[in-house]
């Protein structure tokens, strides 16, 4: 492909060189550099791109694309813009021949949600017979072949190539869970969806984003992208506000909830200790729904993936079958061990208000005490110490016991995060333990409970490591619960 091709679209001032040059790849790590290849030099936050320049040359970079004036050998053909990000994504879309005009695109985004309405999508869009890829915080799937990502939004290269991955698989349609990191640092940019999906918006990230008006904004930039539908949680707060700012949009809204007036809403819902049970009505009409987890939050959130049906136009009872289809989610609200005395449960939350949730929804089924571990993963500063307040004075305040414990410290002291952590639950008038092992922690949830006890244990949910200092190490919780009651009931004799 030519440089001229490549570059397509973009703003820039040739520097020196030729654009009818030969391109073979597109690269912003320089260990990524092959021969004929353009690099982006992108300023991150703690490595700046421009400083591995001569390293990508020498491993046969042939044009370089920058921000800052730069010298390099005459034989480099140089481009210079305003925002290497920004040129990052053009150059991937049109490299990979604009993938996203080829698919039907639905992007979810907003703080909690997003996984859930991803797979009550593909559930639905498959009993209609479509071929379906996710992008998200459990992986990249295709068909059925699942693939980790770094990041919840692979950085816009990757992403990409993933969607032409998706189209020379044929894939008809692609959900992809759209983080606020994705959108602010320009990931998604150049990329065209079909549907965007907002679910909801409370403290999370604001070490990038430092207000929640910062926050909002970000996410509101997806409804910017969208053609043909915007779907937004009209019990929201900052939902309604999304809502106002849209409403005068060429993409057709869309609103779903419980509490307010809405286009997809649910009546009549029953609760029960794992799954949920309601009337869902359209403008197309009404049908009785069950939802295999339990609590409203499932409710809110396959009500956003029946509001993006309804708009694809597939009908009610095979949206129905799609929602029933999903037995369970990795890590969300997961029953990893039951017995008539017991349940232990894992689940992703980790912010506040999802924590909040996950709490009063074991609430009504608790006999006995809600045992909940958790801890905080690595923030900096006074918004790390903001969450772990909240979240502690939430665990006092929901849970009878809490073991505090960790959650991806990284490089900060773990010790330093519980005892936040524990100072609020003490001002709030929590009962706790701390341990800063967290297998430890769990282990010491399962040695103390008695009958009709619930264990909650939160933050990770799907993910099978933790990261201490720069090492990540294998932790499955489910296995670690499984093996650790294995080994009870046989010291018991059973």
């Amino acid at each position: 492909m030519r440089l001229a091709s490549i570059v397509q679209g973009l703003d820039f001032d040739l520097v020196k060189g030729d654009l009818n040059i030969d391109v073979d790849a597109v690269a912003f790590d320089s260990r990524e550099v092959i021969q004929k290849c353009v690099f982006v030099a992108v300023s991150g936050f703690t490595v700046d791109g421009h400083s591995f320049i001569p390293k990508a040359i020498s491993l046969g970079a042939t044009a370089i694309i920058v921000e800052k004036d730069v010298q390099v050998d005459e034989s480099i053909t140089v481009l210079k813009v305003r925002d290497t990000r920004d040129a990052l994504a053009l150059l991937s879309s049109n490299f990979y021949g604009r993938p996203t005009d080829q698919l039907n695109m639905i992007g979810i985004t907003g703080t909690n949600g997003k996984t859930s309405i991803s797979y009550f999508m593909k559930s639905i869009l498959e009993q209609a017979g479509k071929h379906v890829g996710i992008i998200g915080t459990i992986g990249t799937m295709i068909g059925d072949q699942l693939k980790k990502n770094k990041n919840t939004t692979p950085e816009s290269l990757y992403l990409q190539q993933i969607i032409a991955d998706m189209v020379s698989s044929d894939i008809s349609h692609c959900v992809m869970e759209v983080s606020s990191h994705a959108l602010s640092l320009k990931r998604v940019a150049y990329s065209r969806f079909h549907t965007g999906i907002f679910t909801n918006l409370t403290p999370d990230h604001l070490e990038l984003h430092n207000s929640m008006e910062e926050y909002f904004e970000a996410k509101s930039l997806l409804f910017d992208q969208t053609s043909d539908y915007n779907i937004i949680n009209a019990d929201d707060p900052y939902g309604r506000r999304l809502i106002d700012k849209v409403k005068h949009y060429k993409s057709k809204l869309v609103t779903y909830g419980i509490d307010n007036k809405a286009d997809v809403y649910a009546s009549d819902i029953r609760y029960f200790i794992d799954s949920t049970i309601y009337n869902v009505h359209t403008p197309a009409g009404s049908i009785e729904i069950k939802v295999n987890l339990p609590g409203d939050i499932y409710v809110l959130n396959s009500l956003a993936a029946i509001a993006c049906a309804y708009c694809s136009g597939i009908d009610l009872e095979v949206i129905k079958n799609g929602i029933q289809a999903v037995e369970g989610i990795k890590g969300r609200m997961e029953v990893v061990y039951k017995d008539k005395n017991n349940l232990v449960i894992v689940d992703f939350a980790h912010t506040e208000d999802s924590l909040e949730k996950a709490l009063l929804t074991l609430r009504p089924y608790a006999k006995g005490r809600i045992f909940l571990v958790f801890g905080v993963y690595a923030a900096a500063g006074e918004l790390g110490s903001d969450k772990r307040s909240s979240m502690g004075k939430v665990a006092a305040k929901h849970a009878d016991l809490s073991i505090v414990t960790s959650d991806n410290p990284k490089d900060q002291d773990p010790d330093a995060i519980i005892s936040e952590i524990v100072a609020s639950m003490e001002a709030a008038g929590g009962s706790y333990k701390a341990l800063v092992d967290r297998k430890e922690a769990i282990e010491y949830a399962l040695t103390i409970r008695q009958k009709d006890d619930i264990i909650l244990i939160t933050g990770k949910g799907h993910e099978t490591s933790q990261i201490i200092g720069k090492t990540e190490i294998p932790f499955n919780e489910a296995e670690i619960v499984n093996e650790f009651i294995k080994r009870q009931l046989l010291n018991n004799g059973y």
